[in-house]
């Protein structure tokens, strides 16, 4: 998902701070599946701002506190925000995994440290489906068809990817490569 994407479609929802648009990443359960560092959020609410796609509506200065800068999407924002949109609904889902480039070479490695490398990465995988599952309990109300739906499907991938590593410790450490 892009950043610009994401800015702007929570900008779509109403005015928000950069911290604030960084909480409703992380209560939404999105930083399961969107990375980026935190500097890059400033960056790029930045070069929104530079590109007239959202604007400053408020500072609000409380003593001992940093100063919030509250914005809101413009017009030209709101066509990006829909641009952005279609861009990432056409893009087909990408298959990459980590494990690929270590099983094409699994021949050549320690059964025992691999199938414990294995067990590590399924115990992982169930813990973020475990996570998310949470975050779809407790925010279930405050979330959207769409947070709802991704989250869902996120969590049938992260399902489905251990019984696939299930399946793979069952066929490959019951013999050698």
């Amino acid at each position: 998902m892009s950043l610009k994407l994401l800015i702007l479609g929570l900008l779509m929802e109403g005015e928000r701070h950069p911290y604030e648009i960084q909480q409703q990443v992380k209560t939404r359960g999105i930083d399961c599946y969107v990375k980026y560092a935190k500097g890059s959020l400033y960056y790029a609410i930045n070069q929104l701002e530079k590109g007239g796609m959202i604007e400053v509506t408020q500072v609000i200065r409380e003593s001992n506190r940093p100063d919030k800068t509250m914005y809101r999407i413009t017009k030209k924002g709101e066509a990006e925000f829909q641009e952005l949109l279609l861009q990432e609904m056409r893009k087909p889902m990408q298959l990459t995994n980590p494990i690929y480039a270590a099983l094409t070479f699994a021949s050549h490695g320690d059964p025992a440290k691999m199938g414990e490398a294995l067990a590590t990465n399924i115990e992982e995988v169930q813990r973020q489906a475990a996570l998310l599952e949470s975050i779809l309990e407790q925010q279930r109300a405050r979330l959207d068809w769409g947070a709802r739906t991704i989250l869902l499907g996120a969590i049938e991938h992260l399902q489905a990817e251990v019984r696939w590593l299930e399946r793979i410790r069952e066929e490959a450490w019951g013999r050698q490569f």
